[in-house]
């Protein structure tokens, strides 16, 4: 069965050329062109696997007319796929664009799933995956880097990040600053003959990486959640109660008001707003 017409979105390898799908290749090999972030780098897949289907560049400085021309061919009925260097395309690569005009226009847009350097990164850290966020390239300027750092500070996840060698030690030193020293690792060449791993605390890696050379290769940062606050005490339980009874608060508004303040289990400030208003609670202070 042949493939609709519409927009693929193909993810390719991030280093090792066998990690691409047998569903990538048979959409490569069936669409009727092929745009890439680099034609360079695009060929060797072709190359190495046979690929004979017409291929051009989509990139930041070819955008507009690029996707003129994707869209044309869309509106023909072909069928149009989308590559970046490597990975997932979209994930800090050019495409967004493309994609939201193709939708706008009422072309099927069908990703293609693969290898990606942020999940590789997430899977070899060792550090909790239940959340993460994606943030990027952090800003190359000092002042706006920790802007950027310190925006991301109360974020309640693992923190993934894109960084460049000649940068490495240098922002690694910024999230130390504007984190504090969390658990990391930096995961560079991944899938690659050279793939290394390093984990760590934030400043214990920016030192390491400062008193080396800038490493090469694609670099992802890693960055575990902020350490849970600590609970309330009893004391501070019983003023944030005692507070809202003088004000006429019922047990019941009282609790959910501290519970929420506080951060506190509401059940656990329930059982001791009523141990307080009967009476028979002693005194967290004794």
């Amino acid at each position: 069965m042949g493939l609709e017409p519409g927009l693929y979105v193909v993810s390719t390898p991030i280093g090792n050329l066998r990690d691409v799908t047998l569903r990538a290749l048979d959409t490569l090999a069936s669409v009727d062109r092929v745009y890439a972030e680099d034609t360079r780098v695009t060929i060797r897949l072709f190359n190495a696997y046979g690929v004979k289907t017409r291929l051009s560049a989509y990139h930041e400085h070819s955008g507009e007319a690029a996707r003129a021309e994707v869209l044309a061919a869309l509106a023909r009925g072909e069928r149009v796929a989308l590559v970046s260097d490597a990975g997932t395309p979209l994930i800090s690569d050019p495409g967004y664009k493309l994609v939201r005009a193709a939708i706008a226009a009422g072309h099927r847009v069908i990703p293609i799933p693969g290898p990606s350097a942020v999940t590789a990164a997430l899977a070899a850290a060792g550090l909790p995956t239940d959340q993460f966020l994606f943030a990027g390239f952090a800003p190359t300027k000092a002042a706006a880097r920790a802007r950027f750092i310190a925006s991301l500070a109360g974020v309640d996840a693992t923190l993934v990040f894109y960084e460049s060698g000649p940068r490495l030690a240098e922002t690694l030193s910024a999230l130390a600053a504007g984190l504090g020293d969390r658990p990391a690792a930096v995961a560079r060449e991944l899938t690659k003959l050279h793939e290394e791993v390093r984990r760590g605390g934030l400043a214990a890696l920016a030192r390491a990486y400062a008193d080396a050379d800038p490493p090469k290769g694609e670099i992802v940062i890693i960055v575990g959640p902020p350490d849970a606050p600590a609970p309330p005490s009893e004391a501070a339980i019983d003023a944030a109660l005692r507070a809202a009874f003088a004000g006429g608060a019922s047990v019941k508004d009282a609790a959910s008001a501290a519970a929420q303040d506080l951060g506190a289990s509401r059940q656990a400030v329930y059982a001791r707003a009523l141990a307080l208003r009967r009476g028979d609670a002693p005194d967290a202070d004794e």
